[in-house]
C-alpha cells in the first residue's frame, strides 16, 4: 500500500476508534436495570477476556516478563488501572444518570487539564497561545461552576482521571494492547470478587433478565477494546497533529447525543461555558497546527542545507559518486 493509502488508512481507524468512543453513550442505558458499578466489573472482566483472545492471535507475550522484572512499570501500571477505574465508573454513572453533556466536557478539557499537569508536573514550558488557552479553560471551569452553583465534578473527575492516566501511560511506554491487559489483569479480581459477591447477595442481574441483556454486559469488553484497536492502527499511520484534531470527533458525538437524543437541558451559563471551552481548543489547535508547519519546514530547510553542502564537497575534495559495476563480458 502507497504512503497515502496508508494515511487514508489511518485517518479511517481514528474516525472509527473517536467514533465509537463518541456513539458509546447510547450504550450503556442499553444494561440497565444493571447499576454503574456492576457495568463497570463487567467491562474489566470481559475486557481481559477479549484482550487475552487478541494477544494469542498476534502472539505478543515478551512484553509480560519484561513488566514482572521492573517494580516501576509495575507500579505505573497499577495507577493507570486505579484512575482508569474512576473515569470508566464514572462516566458509565454520568451516562445512565442523565449527565451526558457534562460528560462531554470532561473530554473537551482534558486536553487543557493534560498541559496543566505537564507545567505542574514535568516543568514544560508553555508558548503563549497555550498559556492563552489554558486560562480561558479556566475561566470556563469558573463560569460553569457559577452557574452550577458548584464546580462540574463529573467533568473535572473525567479530565483529570484520564490525564493522569495518560501520564502514567506515557511513563511506563509499552504498547496500547498489553497496556489494557495488564491494567484489566489487575482490575480482574477485584471486579470477579464483586461480580461474584453480588451472585451470592442475589443482587446480580447477569442471566436474570434474558440472553439478550446478558450478551450485552458480555459485550462490554468489545466496546473496551474495540476502539483501541483502531486508535493504534490509526497512531502508527497519521501524523500526531491529525490525532490531536481527530480527538475531538468523540466529546462533539457525545454532545450532540446530550442535546438531541437525550434531550438534556442547555442553559445560557452552560453555553458560556461551553464556548469559552472551544474558544480554548480553537486557540490549542491552531498553536499545534502553527507550530508543525513550522517543525517540517525547518526539517526541509536543513535537509536542504545538507544536500547543498553535500553537493559543494564533493567536487573540492574529489570524491565522486561510485560508478555502477560494469559487468564483464564474457
Amino acid at each position: 500500500m502507497t504512503s497515502d493509502g496508508e494515511q487514508r488508512a489511518g485517518l479511517l481507524y481514528g474516525i472509527g476508534a473517536y467514533g465509537m468512543w463518541g456513539l458509546v453513550p447510547l450504550f450503556w442505558p442499553l444494561l440497565k436495570p444493571s447499576g454503574a458499578a456492576e457495568i463497570l466489573a463487567h467491562r474489566m472482566v470481559w475486557s481481559l477476556a477479549v484482550v487475552a483472545v487478541a494477544l494469542l492471535v498476534v502472539r505478543r507475550w515478551g512484553w509480560v516478563r519484561e513488566l514482572i522484572r521492573s517494580p516501576r512499570k509495575l507500579g505505573l501500571i497499577t495507577v493507570a488501572a486505579a484512575v482508569i477505574t474512576v473515569n470508566w465508573g464514572v462516566y458509565i454513572w454520568a451516562v445512565n444518570s442523565g449527565h451526558v453533556v457534562e460528560a462531554s466536557l470532561g473530554y473537551f478539557i482534558n486536553p487543557l487539564v493534560t498541559i496543566a499537569m505537564g507545567v505542574l508536573l514535568l516543568k514544560e514550558r508553555l508558548r503563549p497561545a497555550q498559556w492563552v488557552a489554558v486560562g480561558t479553560g479556566f475561566a470556563a471551569v469558573l463560569v460553569l461552576a457559577i452557574g452550577y452553583g458548584q464546580p462540574p465534578w463529573i467533568s473535572l473527575t473525567l479530565a483529570f482521571s484520564f490525564a493522569t492516566y495518560g501520564l502514567a501511560k506515557k511513563k511506563v511506554n509499552i504498547g496500547g494492547l498489553e497496556s489494557l491487559a495488564a491494567e484489566t489483569a489487575i482490575q480482574f479480581l477485584p471486579a470477579l470478587g464483586f461480580l461474584l459477591w453480588l451472585g451470592a447477595d442475589g443482587a446480580a442481574t447477569f442471566g436474570a433478565h434474558g440472553v439478550g441483556h446478558a450478551a450485552l454486559l458480555a459485550a462490554t469488553g468489545v466496546v473496551t477494546a474495540a476502539p483501541l484497536v483502531c486508535f493504534g492502527a490509526a497512531a502508527i499511520r497519521v501524523p500526531l497533529s491529525t490525532l490531536g484534531l481527530l480527538q475531538y470527533l468523540a466529546p462533539v458525538f457525545q454532545f450532540l447525543l446530550g442535546i438531541l437524543y437525550f434531550h438534556e437541558a442547555m442553559p445560557a451559563e452552560r453555553w458560556a461555558g461551553f464556548g469559552l471551552v472551544w474558544l480554548a481548543l480553537s486557540c490549542l489547535t491552531w498553536d499545534a497546527l502553527r507550530t508543525a508547519r513550522r517543525t517540517r519546514a525547518e526539517a526541509a530547510r536543513l535537509s536542504r542545507e545538507a544536500a547543498l553542502r553535500v553537493a559543494v564537497v564533493a567536487p573540492a575534495t574529489g570524491v565522486a559518486p561510485a560508478a555502477a559495476p560494469v559487468k564483464p563480458t564474457s
